[in-house]
């Protein structure tokens, strides 16, 4: 593959998760990253979603850049496999270099280090250090609780509805990924159809 239509940056777990639904979204968006020529840009380790992301992403004929600290790389929890795997110095290198290589940025179920990622690319948007669309797919529920605890943060005056409207979150991979795509203008609609 040449250049790749559209780079990705995919924030999710390294863990599976309790629900087999987790593991089967992610290798659902790797198939779909990889079918429509993409890139997926993500942390560079090789367990859980992460894991599951890249290996689906490489299986469908797409590149994959990994970036991980070096202190992760030593604990052999780097994926190999990468089409580009940087290793870096620390976890401000790695999301930097991660936010310079996507187009668009998407989060899966995650622990705290998603949740971190998903809100720093969040709050760069919001300053204006990028106009890079972010998805948030919602899956068998997962983010609700999220979801519903920034529209109070929204009614009690902390945010308002143009932060908000900053993050696009679907429960369909099928809705949400082209929507990314096209929304930072890389490809059109005919080429994106869903899995």
């Amino acid at each position: 593959m040449n250049q790749p239509a559209f780079s990705l940056c995919v924030y999710c777990g390294s863990r599976p998760g309790a629900d087999t639904a987790y593991l089967a979204l992610a290798e659902r968006v790797g198939e779909w990253i990889g079918r429509h020529q993409g890139q997926l840009v993500y942390g560079g380790g090789r367990s859980g979603l992460m894991g599951c992301v890249a290996q689906a992403t490489l299986a469908a004929g797409g590149r994959v850049v990994g970036v991980i600290p070096r202190a992760l790389v030593e604990r052999e929890f780097a994926n190999h496999d990468c089409t580009e795997l940087h290793v870096v110095d620390n976890m401000h290198d790695r999301k930097r270099l991660m936010a310079e290589r996507a187009d668009a940025f998407l989060a899966l179920p995650g622990g705290i280090g998603t949740f971190e990622e998903l809100f720093e690319v969040w709050t760069w948007r919001q300053l204006g250090y990028h106009d890079k669309p972010i998805g948030l797919l919602n899956t068998a529920g997962y983010y609700d609780g999220l979801l519903s605890f920034l529209q109070h943060a929204t009614a009690e005056a902390f945010m308002n509805p143009a932060q908000m409207a900053l993050i696009r979150a679907d429960d369909s991979l099928e809705r949400l990924l082209p929507t990314l795509v096209q929304a930072a203008g890389l490809a059109p609609a005919a080429q994106l159809d869903a899995i």
